[in-house]
């Protein structure tokens, strides 16, 4: 498994060097990317290869070998088994390398060739689409700006340094400016901060606290993982887990929902005794799903939001039915497996089709994933009608419907409008169950 740091910014914000420096402290493989699209561009030179020959382009690509190897430390590129430095940032190349990289036949070979060196390890790469292109679920993504001005000086130092002294601070200003334009107006990969990146400015801050306000972004990312994938572990079904869940139920039901609430279930005998099956239900109060799991005599297994589970007692109890984690701001793949599994184990599926509490009064189109559920697994539904306020000592009502069969659908969770036509069904028996025997 992965760890994935993403830093985009135009040329010259300190990339390079933050991402270094970065990789260093915290252990994580870097990549200089911007360093694969120079040696492409010092290929093409000393090859004599035009921007325009698309054919030789394709024929170089095929045939070039670019290796990174960090056993000194640090990144050294080797270009057909040609070590490169200084030859990356001569002034030949800096005039070509925005252009090459803009070649969708570069590109694509490079992102390729990038995500294939990233595979298995923890990673920070840097360039002008890692997080919009070759990593857009990275686990952490940067955007690294700063005033063309700044950039330009600290370009000049570089160069400086690396006794590259043939451009002077206003030709690398205006190559710098030329290059934004020509990374920002790019039809193939244009540089933009991803939607979910944090944007941090480096012209007024210095290498270090620039470092640090990155580093504090990372561990916070990475602390939350632990969190997350905490939520997402499931404990072993034992026999004592059994147990405790049998006891914890009666508790509840008997000593809380009977006495409190005054609970009655009506129609009882259409839950079926064995089998697969999805049970959904008007989500009228936080205490309408403990009030199912403790009123039907099978576990139900209900998908919750995964924020619920970081309430360390709410947590316990969650975990101890079996609760299927699920995090709403993303296509949470791993809650999906987990449902579709416990119905082909033959379980028993709780889902609130409102997604949220009062969905209907609050007028939210009513979510699909119950029907998607059944279509897809071959599962019935049971529809649950939940009448009452839940107020102390005040009646509650549990109306169980007769089980919803769609097998003229099954296989058909992928066309939108039979999902939204069964989902219309679900919805209609339960606000119909919700008015029954009033």
């Amino acid at each position: 498994m992965s760890f994935i740091v993403a830093i985009d910014g135009p040329a010259g914000s300190g990339k390079g060097t933050i991402t270094k420096l970065i990789g260093d402290k915290l252990n994580l493989v870097t990549f200089d990317t911007g360093a694969m699209y120079r040696a492409i561009s010092y290929h093409m030179i000393e090859n004599k290869i035009g921007l325009d020959e698309n054919e030789k382009i394709k024929k170089m690509l095929e045939e070039i070998d670019i290796k990174l190897d960090f056993s000194s430390g640090k990144q050294e590129l080797y270009l057909n088994s040609k070590k490169l430095v200084t030859e990356l940032r001569t002034k030949e190349v800096n005039q070509i390398v925005s252009q090459v990289s803009h070649i969708p036949d570069v590109r694509w070979a490079m992102v390729k060739l990038q995500r294939k060196l990233a595979e298995g390890l923890n990673v920070i790469m840097e360039g002008r689409d890692i997080g919009t292109v070759v990593f857009p679920n990275a686990d952490v993504k940067i955007y690294l700006d700063a005033s063309a001005e700044e950039r330009a000086k600290r370009r000049l130092k570089q160069n400086i340094e690396n006794n590259i002294t043939n451009m002077s601070y206003e030709e690398i200003l205006e190559n710098i400016k030329l290059r934004d334009n020509n990374d920002k107006n790019s039809e193939i990969a244009p540089l933009k901060q991803a939607d979910d990146a944090i944007l941090v400015d480096s012209t007024n801050l210095t290498i270090n606290q620039v470092v640090n306000k990155i580093i504090d972004i990372i561990k916070k990312k990475q602390k939350q993982q632990i969190i997350d994938k905490k939520v997402y572990e499931e404990t072993p079904d034992t026999p004592f887990k059994r147990f405790r869940l049998k006891l914890v139920r009666k508790i509840v039901y008997y000593a809380f929902y009977k006495l409190v609430f005054r609970i009655k279930k009506i129609d009882e005998k259409n839950l079926p005794d064995e089998g697969a099956y999805i049970v959904c239900a008007n989500h009228v109060n936080m205490l309408d799903a403990l009030a199912v799991v403790c009123s039907c005599k099978r576990k139900v297994r209900f998908i919750c939001k995964e924020s619920m589970f970081k309430v360390k007692a709410l947590g316990w109890a969650l975990k101890l039915s079996d609760t299927i984690p699920i995090n709403r701001d993303k296509n949470d793949i791993e809650s999906m497996k987990r449902s579709i599994k416990a119905l082909k184990n033959g379980e028993v599926l709780g889902v609130f089709p409102e997604g949220t509490r009062k969905g209907m009064e609050k007028n939210i189109k009513a979510k699909s994933g119950a029907a998607f559920f059944s279509l897809r697994t071959g599962t019935p539904v049971i529809p649950i009608g939940i009448q009452g306020s839940f107020k102390p000592f005040t009646k509650v009502k549990l109306v169980f419907g007769k089980p919803l069969d769609f097998s003229e659908y099954y296989g058909k969770e992928k066309d939108k409008e039979t999902l939204e036509k069964v989902t219309n069904i679900i919805m209609d028996n339960i606000i119909m169950l919700t008015n029954k025997n009033k």
